[in-house]
């Protein structure tokens, strides 16, 4: 069935309203505050022009436990440099397993499986219990508070109690999955000088079983600063001998005995302590560290949980990610609201395409997300979920990692379930969070993201920094929201942070997505504007590949896009200046990408290599990126570059007459707006 833009597809009757958290917001509001709000546009309008008290409200609507109120809710002289909630001190972790003491017995907080473990549970009590037994023995190995501790592991409870008990006792917490090849997990950890690391032995995929034994040689043996690691042998459970020596087994670990609810001390911290460090990487340079704070992290996550996923106990969340990504921090977060969660390591199409339906059907998610290329994959196949699974228990879908068309949103409908919030939402590693997202209490519309965030003052700018509305611009926001990060790791200044996010709009959050945001307030987002890396929603720093591929003796200069294409599809291809005398073979192309597979990851391998005779350059010696991006994207060439500002102006002219010529790929319409 044909579907438009913006096209009405589903609207939630008065019952599903009502009994939505954002609707139970809405009511305390107006009995605790005695403000009225006849819908979320309102509520929104409230939440951005009286920020402070919005943030305030949330404090006292989720009770969030501190030794001592706010002093003050935030501190700014402006958006860059805000504070928030000053003379606080709370753990996220604390509240993460609040919901363990109102917990029935057995009750599930964790539904988990992997290719190679049954689908099994872990129920609230034994989360709570392993979590604080870890996090005594971490203690008892000198981990102090602002301590870095690491992870090289894949989505299983473990990690997730890893993580919990590390952030119980004030550390640092950061995560790589166990895909990622050893440059990319050393280049992002030695940043932070981490004192542990949770390793594990492999793990399997699609079938194929992945020894990781050498590259955690390889890893510990490049992080001088550790004093202890702990494995786990996940791949080979009955492996004894460690992957180094003197690493401390996870059986060791949890040895020790069951410490009461009531008799451990989460460890509060002020409002400015680092919660975790999350990557994401530009075109020059290492990773950036992106730091988030406990108190931050809470509110926007207690809010988005329970307001923009409509979760609460009883509900049960279900997101294919890796560790390495934010989604599974997100997914991690939704036990603030009480619901479980779903963990799963390993192919999401192994054996059958649709085998993420069989687990969301097995566990009975109400909430469960996609892509839109899973979708896509679903689609060519012919596969309709709402013929094979029971499906009854499902609420809402959310669909992210790439922009969503109104066919992707039409196909829920048509083939998993008609009574169905499906929604978009959209944020990054850099907020930890969603700008733009969904809400219960409005309709869905083909194609589109129902709303802006509650807190987020979410505009569409043009490149004079103009408001624009029913019109394609950069996504900024124009005022403080709690989730910024506090800093970058090891950034003198803030330098690095200050121009990635501040420096284009003096003064105003910029973050690299081209946005729509039409009169009813409604979101279309198509793409980045900037040179990161979005692949299949995860972003990757150009600054990687490049570090991999010119040390490739035959290599002298290269260049790397990546266009979002119609229906949640990519192009990534890789253009290469190689040395005299040197042709781009099979056999060159095959190096580099197994080079880039085995030091970065599999998404880090191009679609398609490129021989060229120069890659762009601005007079200021940077690579043109997005210039070239937005040639590829279909822009006019007067409008993607200025010849004026090029150090080697006809090194463009090989791109022009590749776009023209080209027929591996096929040039996006979203963008018709922006590019005209």
């Amino acid at each position: 069935m044909a579907v438009t833009e913006g096209e009405a597809l589903w609207s939630p009757g008065p019952e599903y309203v009502a009994r939505s958290q954002i609707a139970r917001f809405m009511q305390w509001l107006q009995q605790h505050r005695g403000l009225h709000f006849d819908d979320y546009e309102a509520l929104h309008r409230w939440s951005v022009n009286d920020i402070e008290a919005f943030w305030a409200a949330l404090w006292d609507y989720f009770e969030i436990q501190s030794d001592c109120p706010p002093t003050r809710v935030l501190e700014a002289g402006g958006m860059f440099g805000a504070q928030w909630f000053s003379g606080t001190r709370v753990n996220y972790a604390e509240h993460l397993l609040r919901y363990e003491a109102r917990a029935a017995e057995g009750e599930t907080a964790i539904h988990h499986l992997t290719e190679n473990r049954p689908l099994a549970r872990m129920s609230w009590q034994e989360l709570g219990r392993q979590v604080r037994i870890l996090a005594t023995r971490l203690r008892a190995l000198g981990i102090a508070p602002g301590d870095r501790i690491v992870s090289y592991m894949p989505n299983v409870p473990e990690t997730t109690v890893a993580m919990l008990a590390s952030m119980a006792v004030g550390a640092v917490w950061s995560s790589a999955a166990p895909e990622f090849g050893t440059r990319t997990v050393v280049d992002r950890l030695v940043q932070i000088e981490p004192k542990l690391i949770f390793v594990c032995d492999g793990y399997r995929f699609g079938g194929k079983d992945y020894e990781r034994t050498d590259e955690v040689r390889q890893i510990v043996g490049s992080l001088p600063t550790l004093r202890q690691v702990i494995w786990l042998p996940y791949l080979r459970p009955e492996r004894s001998e460690p992957p180094v020596a003197g690493a401390m087994a996870w059986s060791e670990a949890l040895a020790g005995p069951d410490v009461p609810r009531q008799a451990f001390r989460y460890e509060r911290v002020d409002n400015r302590h680092p919660l975790w460090v999350m990557f994401s990487s530009g075109t020059t340079g290492l990773p950036k560290a992106i730091t988030h704070n406990h108190v931050g992290q809470l509110v926007e996550h207690l809010k988005l949980t329970a307001f923009h996923f409509n979760l609460a106990p009883g509900g049960v969340m279900f997101f294919y990610s890796t560790t390495g990504w934010t989604m599974y921090n997100l997914l991690v977060s939704a036990l603030l609201s009480g619901a479980a969660i779903v963990q799963y390591d390993g192919s999401p199409v192994h054996p059958g395409l649709d085998f993420l339906w069989s687990l969301a059907a097995a566990t009975r998610a109400t909430n469960f997300g996609a892509s839109p290329t899973f979708v896509q994959m679903m689609e060519k196949a012919g596969l309709r979920p709402r013929e094979h699974f029971d499906l009854s228990a499902l609420e809402a879908v959310l669909v992210a990692g790439a922009p969503s068309t109104p066919e992707t949103f039409q196909w829920f409908y048509d083939n998993v379930k008609q009574n169905l919030w499906v929604t978009s939402q959209s944020g990054g590693t850099e907020v930890g969070s969603a700008f733009v997202g969904a809400s219960p209490t409005l309709p869905v519309h083909a194609g589109e993201i129902q709303c802006r965030c509650l807190g987020m003052d979410i505009q569409a700018w043009s490149e004079d920094g103009k408001p624009l509305v029913d019109e394609v611009g950069e996504l900024v926001c124009v005022k403080p929201f709690p989730s910024m990060p506090i800093h970058f790791w090891n950034d003198p200044g803030d330098k690095r942070y200050h121009e990635a996010y501040f420096e284009h709009f003096p003064g105003v959050w910029r973050h690299g997505d081209f946005i729509k945001i039409n009169a009813r307030g409604g979101c279309y987002i198509y793409g980045r504007s900037d040179s990161t890396l979005n692949r299949y929603g995860v972003r990757i720093g150009a600054a990687e590949v490049y570090r991999v591929v010119e040390q490739v003796e035959e290599v002298a200069d290269s260049l790397v896009v990546c266009c979002e294409l119609d229906a949640g599809r990519f192009f990534m291809p890789l253009f290469l200046k190689l040395k005299p005398g040197i042709a781009l073979s099979e056999a060159l192309a095959d190096k580099i990408a197994a080079r880039l597979r085995a030091d970065c990851s599999p998404r880090h391998v191009p679609d398609r290599m490129y021989a060229v005779g120069q890659i762009p350059y601005t007079l200021t010696g940077k690579k043109m990126e997005v210039p070239v991006r937005k040639l590829l994207m279909g822009w006019a060439v007067d409008k993607a570059a200025s010849r004026d500002a090029m150090m080697n102006p006809a090194s463009l002219d090989w791109f022009v007459e590749f776009v023209a010529t080209t027929s591996d790929y096929a040039r996006p319409s979203q963008l018709k707006s922006v590019s005209r």
